[in-house]
């Protein structure tokens, strides 16, 4: 589905990702895992657009190259993005910031799939009201919501569960594997929370200092890669 290799980036003459290389499987979802500032957000925001590469590549589907595509064209061959933080629009309302996905459809549609408000009935609930009025449980659904508008066949989560209410959280990972059953999603997730990488994810990459340490099946995360990568 996703292939990165030999991947270099840069900010200024910090050099943040070293000759990465990850495959994210068709159909699976794959956490990177990591303490904070190894190099995880910045490699979601290079798969995205967000922040050019230095060196390397990331094919989609084996031949589309993406590093010189911009962020919309990316969008355009169904990759979705939850960024960390959310990054809603607080003064629009929720129906409103759910309409902003539909722009990069390659389709035209210009309604918000039903399967939206199916997934997340909040949001029907609350489709008028501002998305700065929300919980951040609410506002989180509101960005997955608004990343699926386009229905994407690869999505990027960061920190999905980061400040928000357990209940919220564990009805997140429900979706995301629902979205993989039924519709055969593939999904990148960042989460530093080993119970929900351990129940909603089938592989796991570690990140240090930008480099790959390991990548596996889940089941082979073990107690000493815990200790060294992940503890703090």
């Amino acid at each position: 589905m996703l292939n990165i290799e030999q991947l270099n980036q840069y900010y200024g003459e910090s050099h943040t990702l070293w000759d990465l290389n990850l495959q994210v499987p068709q159909g699976e979802c794959l956490c990177v895992m990591g303490r904070n500032g190894v190099g995880k957000t910045t490699l979601m925001k290079c798969i995205m657009g967000e922040e050019a590469v230095h060196s390397g590549s990331i094919t989609l589907d084996g031949d589309v190259e993406l590093t010189r595509r911009s962020i919309e064209e990316r969008a355009r061959l169904g990759i979705g993005y939850v960024p960390q933080g959310r990054q809603i629009f607080p003064m629009l309302t929720v129906e409103e910031n759910l309409r902003t996905g539909l722009a990069v459809r390659q389709d035209g549609l210009k309604t918000i799939p039903e399967r939206i408000y199916e997934l997340f009935p909040v949001l029907r609930e609350m489709k008028n009201r501002r998305g700065g009025d929300l919980s951040g449980g609410q506002q989180q659904q509101l960005a997955i919501g608004r990343a699926l508008v386009i229905e994407p066949r690869l999505l990027i989560l960061d920190e999905p569960g980061e400040g928000i209410q357990p209940n919220i959280v564990s009805q997140i990972g429900e979706v995301i594997r629902r979205l993989m059953a039924e519709d055969g999603l593939t999904v990148i997730l960042v989460e530093q929370k080993l119970p929900f990488a351990r129940k909603y994810a089938d592989r796991f990459a570690i990140l240090d200092r930008g480099r790959i340490m390991a990548a596996d099946r889940m089941a082979q995360l073990s107690d000493a890669l815990i200790r060294q990568y992940l503890a703090v």
